[in-house]
């Protein structure tokens, strides 16, 4: 192995461990920590939902998340396949969400991040977003609708 293959692929572990760190934060629900893998500019998406209503900077991305996550009774993220180019991370994984009133969802997903100097600058969610739908209270979405927006970000013609 050459030595310009040696720093990329040293680049690239780098980059999945950023990446992994920040599914570790987030399984875990521990907010404080999510932060300290985005940069200040970083944008988050649904893909489902599109670039209209994306968050951007770590502190409307955690409200944006916890929308959705916080309420849970039980959350949880399984790793999967992580595939890299030293900048670009593709990550297929599972997520299974439970609610207080026994509904559970199984979710998979396959996100999209761009680090660049240790941070994450980019996160696009490809999921299926009738999966949720299926399973989720009935209450899911009015509480989606009620809940605090100010973190809404049009990221049209940016990612």
């Amino acid at each position: 192995m050459s030595v310009e293959q040696a720093s990329a692929a040293a680049d690239a572990a780098q980059v999945e461990a950023v990446v992994h760190a920040m599914w570790e934060a987030l399984s875990a629900r521990d907010w404080d920590a999510l932060k300290t893998y985005l940069s200040a500019d970083c944008i988050y998406l649904d893909m489902p939902v599109g670039p209209t209503a994306a968050a951007r900077g770590p502190d409307d991305i955690v409200k944006r998340l916890k929308i959705g996550l916080e309420p849970l009774a039980s959350y949880q993220n399984f790793p999967g396949l992580m595939v890299s180019n030293g900048v670009d991370v593709m990550y297929e994984h599972h997520e299974e969400w439970q609610w207080a009133t026994g509904e559970s969802a199984v979710l998979k997903f396959v996100s999209v991040h761009r680090v660049d100097g240790g941070l994450i600058t980019l996160w696009k969610d490809y999921w299926d977003m009738g999966a949720l739908a299926n399973h989720a209270p009935p209450s899911w979405l009015a509480d989606f609708a009620n809940a605090d927006m100010s973190w809404v970000f049009d990221a049209t013609g940016l990612v």
